[in-house]
């Protein structure tokens, strides 16, 4: 009797967040959370981490490096919500795994402040992937809860950074662009041609992220 195929499929993602560009800021440190739908599941890796504190690189660039690695695992039956590579029907949902990014660094009086947030969609594509994910951050509604929250320290940002990921309620927020941070993902994918899914080539490089929210400027 023949093997019955498969139900699920892996996709394997390890990689790192490289670095990032803030001309205005320096001494940043950054976080990264995963956040996917009901259809998937982490089998094996992190979900979350922090990275380590990094100052400007000397060069021309003015850098910010972390090197900060990236391990996880998730399976799934549906790959609805991804990045769609060529040859699989375009997305229904967006509940395939996104990374959540979040920059923080001291403001004038020593304070850890958010810096920027930003997401992106795991690529579903097997090979490697660089993503240039524009950051952004939330402003304050009137010029004195902008100077309130400056004078007092606490800037505004999000309870829960995986809001980000999640259009609902999010478009209502008035934000700002601030920064780039790149991202490098190697994807393997297993059993998901045995399930019907041709993953085609892999998409290499480009600027990706989620729909910015109401009023973060193009």
């Amino acid at each position: 009797m023949a093997a019955a195929a498969p139900s699920v499929f892996l996709l394997m993602v390890n990689g790192q967040v490289e670095s990032a560009q803030f001309p205005e800021y320096d001494d940043l440190y950054c976080k990264y959370c995963f956040v996917y739908g009901q259809d998937w599941a982490p089998t094996a890796g992190l979900e979350e981490g922090i990275s380590q504190i990094t100052s400007k690189s000397q060069d021309a660039r003015r850098a910010l490096v972390w090197n900060f690695p990236i391990d996880v695992t998730f399976k799934s039956t549906n790959p609805y919500g991804c990045e769609i590579p060529h040859g699989l029907t375009p997305a229904l949902s967006f509940e395939g795994p996104q990374i959540v990014l979040s920059v923080y660094g001291p403001d004038v009086f020593g304070n850890d402040v958010v810096r920027g947030y930003g997401a992106v969609h795991v690529p579903l594509s097997p090979g490697r992937h660089k993503k240039t994910i524009p950051m952004f951050v939330p402003e304050s509604t009137s010029k004195l809860q902008k100077f309130t929250s400056w004078f007092m320290g606490r800037r505004p940002e999000y309870t829960d950074p995986k809001v980000v990921a999640q259009g609902e309620g999010r478009e209502v927020t008035r934000v700002r662009s601030q920064g780039f941070v790149t991202l490098l993902f190697n994807v393997v994918t297993k059993d998901m041609r045995k399930l019907g899914y041709d993953t085609g080539p892999p998409d290499t490089q480009g600027v990706s992220g989620p729909s910015p929210p109401q009023g973060l400027p193009r």
